[in-house]
């Protein structure tokens, strides 16, 4: 197993959510993009403001790592025609791949017309583009049922509206990383969520985020049947791997 081609390397802080000013809030992406050249990472995941300095790096080194960003981050309550517009511009600017937050809260309040035609809408764009999309279900907002009722619909709308031969090109994701739960509980990737999604996402692709900090969570996950992590923490998890003496 080469962990690093599961990795999705991810810094998407504002400088304001950092506490950071607009330059060393930038040199966070450049740090993130010189480490991902360095380990191999499958892909970066930043804010598509970032994607051309990202993709210049990139290019310059001859690199084939792939860009992602996210759409309707991070509460997922924009407007599917906001989604649409945030997404043309992320692929406009070279986004390879799309991480979208499903609007989960009008999925709980029985919304299911709108979810079904905000995925649709935005799945369809991407498709058309080449592009990988990535729904976010928000495990942490969602229970157990919700996370299976979800998980299925967006199945059945890849399989209704795109074919099943599009399974590869859709993802099932766990988690923003951002979301506040009570009582501090986990708000991101759960081995119990991760295991609910794959049984009723699959063949659709899986993602975990929100949590994955070391070497064997990955490893669990990935032996689960998740096809990409989404972490802060890749040069630890790569770095456990090159030292371990596990056989993967």
């Amino acid at each position: 197993m080469k962990i690093s081609q599961y990795l999705d390397a991810t810094y998407l802080k504002t400088a304001d959510q950092a506490n950071l000013s607009e330059e060393e809030n930038q040199q966070k992406v450049v740090d993130l993009v010189n480490e991902a050249i360095l380990y191999d990472y499958k892909l970066v995941m930043i804010r598509a403001k970032y994607i051309p300095l990202a993709k210049k790096m990139l290019q310059e080194s001859n690199n084939k790592i792939l860009i992602g960003t996210v759409i309707g981050f991070y509460e997922g309550t924009y407007t599917t025609a906001q989604k649409l517009e945030e997404a043309q511009n992320a692929i406009n600017l070279g986004a390879d791949e799309l991480d979208f937050v499903v609007n989960y809260e009008a999925f709980k309040k029985g919304e299911i017309e709108f979810v079904k035609n905000e995925i649709i809408k935005c799945t369809k764009l991407c498709l058309e583009n080449q592009k990988v999309v990535k729904w976010i279900i928000e495990v942490a907002a969602l229970t157990n049922k919700e996370i299976i009722v979800i998980s299925q619909l967006i199945k059945s709308i890849v399989f209704n509206e795109f074919g099943a031969e599009k399974a590869d090109w859709v993802f099932v994701k766990s988690s923003t990383g951002f979301f506040k739960t009570k009582d501090n509980l986990p708000n991101g990737a759960t081995f119990e969520t991760m295991q609910l999604i794959a049984e009723n996402a699959k063949p659709l692709k899986i993602k975990a985020a929100g949590g994955v900090r070391d070497y064997e969570t990955a490893v669990k996950m990935i032996n689960l049947g998740v096809d990409r992590i989404g972490t802060s923490s890749s040069k630890q998890i790569v770095n456990k791997e090159d030292n371990s003496s596990i056989g993967y």
